[in-house]
């Protein structure tokens, strides 16, 4: 065993004859502890959030979406769709034309965005799994229905079982329209509801799927669409795809993933997770203040052990190691003990549930999860910080004036 090292090491284990300088070494340990067990409590935290989030949208975003740059519409489906066909991975293909409407119901109105989609789009999303009432349909028995958000839903007090009464909806006629009437204007359709789904306030508040037929009839676009919707095999090549598709549609269609359709979303959640992770290391920088008293004392205590290392041969250099070694170990137990608490108040909330949620979220409980790469930052930055605070107290109380006097 290295030398310094083992002197070190005795130094922490030992008692001291100034019991002070044992409980402030144990309290370092200790805050250097509890304080990186809260960053991976708290990093995890945010990392099940984040994933939670990404499952709720992966519900209603595919991987891959095609729109138009010059146009609001796609009209050369057939030459779109021969190039999607020419990449292997892509397995799934679905349709939809996004518009915004006047929707009414009785007395009541709202303005919203329809959504009309095509068979496939169940088959490439989740969107079933967030219907929670009634059911996902758009055609039943020649009739047309709607699948609205719970926000517009609880707006216009649309029930699921009333199918007499006619829920409406108003999009202005392309080109330009000449004539007394007003509402003559206005293409109009009428459906009933089918289901209401329950996502976020982002989607509850702004979408009504019907069927794309319905839609295009709406708004004047026959065989026209929004957005063409894709998904892949192995979600591992989503980027290479993506940049091959991209290739082969040019600079006149955008092709963007789930997260960069959704980009302000998913980076604020990570600029929330660098924030917090900042705050909990700024709170871990005074923690180690203590490493700082802790190694003053020592070296003040330890003045005849130097001097008689200094008359045995040792040079400054070997001296600084060992109590530089010192707040090594302080840091490195103190971040090691924190790291496996985190680790077990993690696997508690995993496994038991422990800090649960009322029944009005759409999560029964805190989600959790860890990631190695939050481990191997959260130890680096404890260690670093650990390094700089003994490096002021065994830079200045190890010079050959003190130690001789």
């Amino acid at each position: 065993m290295n030398l310094s090292f083992f002197i070190a090491k005795r130094y922490l284990i030992s008692k001291k004859s100034n019991n002070a300088i044992n409980i402030i070494s144990w309290i370092s340990i200790v805050a250097i502890a509890l304080t990186t067990g809260a960053l991976v409590v708290v990093l995890s935290a945010m990392n099940g959030l984040t994933g939670v989030v990404a499952d709720l949208y992966n519900a209603i975003e595919t991987d891959l979406k095609i729109t138009s740059v010059n146009s609001k519409y796609i009209k050369n489906k057939e030459e779109i769709e021969k190039k999607i066909k020419s990449i292997s991975e892509i397995n799934g293909v679905s349709y939809s034309l996004e518009e915004n409407a006047l929707i009414k119901l009785d007395d009541k109105q709202a303005v919203i965005t329809v959504k009309g989609v095509d068979a496939n789009f169940k088959n490439l999303t989740k969107f079933d799994t967030v219907v929670n009432e009634g059911v996902y349909r758009f055609e039943y028995n020649n009739q047309f229905y709607g699948v609205f958000g719970k926000g517009i839903a609880n707006k216009l007090g649309i029930n699921v079982n009333d199918f007499i009464s006619p829920i409406s909806i108003y999009a202005p006629k392309r080109g330009k329209f000449e004539g007394i009437n007003p509402e003559d204007a206005f293409n109009k359709i009428t459906i009933s509801p089918g289901g209401v789904f329950s996502l976020n306030d982002d989607f509850d508040y702004k979408y009504v799927l019907i069927d794309l037929s319905e839609a295009q009839s709406l708004f004047d676009c026959k065989d026209e669409v929004s957005v063409i919707e894709l998904n892949i095999t192995d979600k591992s090549k989503l980027n290479a795809i993506q940049e091959k598709l991209q290739t082969l549609l040019g600079n006149d269609y955008l092709v963007k993933n789930r997260y960069q359709a959704n980009d302000v979303l998913f980076k604020t959640l990570e600029i929330e997770k660098l924030w917090v992770f900042l705050i909990l290391a700024f709170i871990l920088v005074i923690a180690t203040f203590n490493i700082i008293g802790s190694l003053t004392m020592l070296i003040i205590e330890k003045k005849k052990d130097i001097k008689t290392l200094y008359n045995l041969g040792a040079d400054q250099q070997f001296i600084k190691s060992i109590f530089m070694k010192e707040g090594f170990l302080i840091t490195f137990v103190g971040a090691m003990s924190g790291l496996f608490i985190g680790l077990i108040i993690c696997l508690i909330q995993q496994k038991f549930h422990v800090v649960t949620f009322d029944d009005q979220y759409v999560i029964p409980y805190y989600p959790i999860i860890m990631e190695l790469k939050d481990f191997v930052w959260i130890l680096g930055v404890v260690m670093i910080i650990g390094f700089l605070a003994a490096l002021y107290p065994v830079r200045v109380f190890t010079k050959n004036d003190l130690v001789h006097q």
